[in-house]
């Protein structure tokens, strides 16, 4: 089984249910529950791949802090590696206010801390160099190391053999194509939800979009349609890969789930439909459950999932 690297946003994730609407000024309105837990594109693939059975590195900075203690703590639990996790002094990590409705949906509140820290210099390549697969996660929300920092890192990357992947978050600034564009031509997989692939495109048809990214020097497109499923394309397959339904309870995390599913398929050599496939079994798994990666489950019981899912379609 091939190594993975996952590189970017590392967060804690302070998450409050339910919230329906926001009190008043000055005013208190009660929630069924706030917890505390790891969050941040990286740190959710990290721990997915994990749990998954994948041999996985964690790569980027968190602050001195006790959010930081606490999530070098978490994951030890977990047996991550985290040589390449710098621990550094006088930065807040950085943390999230995690919002979820009673339906399922989330909103946040973000602060960059530590993540606006990271660069392209933080990088130990002499980590990379043990890796197979480098995974970008959460370009947009890591300032020093978003735009060519990152086409610097991936294509270095590309150039020591490795296989890349890159998963953009929200573009709060609405730069979108400025900040992804530099990197595209050095991504292997690129999987970004619709409604980002669409601002980063500037198109709205799921083939016209993946064929943007393709001209631009994507090797493979791969839509996150949401509860609709994922769509990927290259120049050897174009296939719509609905989802699997279920109920869900907390949808935080599901994209980020469904990368590291669908790089599970790539780090067991699978055929990119079957990653696909596992990658929508996850993203389902995990949003019934509370956390970015509280429905985190063993490759075995994902495959148990999906087998019978298939078998009563």
């Amino acid at each position: 089984m091939k190594k993975v690297g996952c590189i970017g946003v590392i967060c804690t994730d302070v998450i409050v249910r339910h919230v329906n609407e926001m009190p008043e000024k000055g005013k208190l309105m009660p929630v069924n529950s706030i917890t505390l837990q790891s969050g941040g594109c990286a740190n959710n693939m990290a721990i997915d791949l994990k749990v998954m059975g994948v041999d996985v590195s964690l790569l980027g900075v968190i602050g001195n802090d006790g959010f930081g203690q606490y999530l070098k703590t978490n994951y030890e639990k977990y047996g991550v590696n985290t040589t390449g996790l710098k621990m550094v002094d006088g930065i807040d990590t950085s943390s999230s206010v995690v919002m979820s409705s009673s339906d399922g949906e989330r909103s946040f509140w973000h602060c960059f801390g530590s993540n606006a820290a990271l660069s392209d210099k933080d990088i130990d390549f002499d980590i990379v160099k043990n890796l197979d697969i480098i995974s970008v996660m959460g370009t947009n929300l890591m300032p020093k190391f978003d735009g060519v920092p990152t086409a610097n890192v991936l294509k270095k990357c590309k150039e020591m053999g490795k296989i890349t992947t890159l998963d953009n978050a929200w573009d709060a600034t609405g730069r979108w194509l400025e900040l992804v564009g530099p990197a595209l031509p050095y991504i292997d997989y690129y999987m970004p939800s619709i409604e980002e692939a669409s601002l980063i495109a500037g198109k709205t048809e799921v083939e016209d979009i993946c064929d943007v990214f393709l001209e631009k020097g994507v090797g493979t497109a791969i839509i996150k349609m949401g509860d609709k499923g994922s769509y990927i394309k290259n120049k050897n397959i174009n296939k719509f890969i609905p989802s699997y339904k279920v109920k869900a309870v907390d949808t935080n995390g599901a994209g980020d789930s469904f990368c590291a599913g669908f790089v599970c398929g790539l780090a067991n050599d699978w055929d990119l439909e079957k990653c696909a496939k596992f990658g929508n079994a996850v993203g389902a798994l995990m949003v019934m459950s509370v956390g970015a990666t509280g429905g985190a489950k063993p490759m075995s019981e994902v495959l148990k999932f999906l087998n019978e899912r298939e078998s009563n379609k």
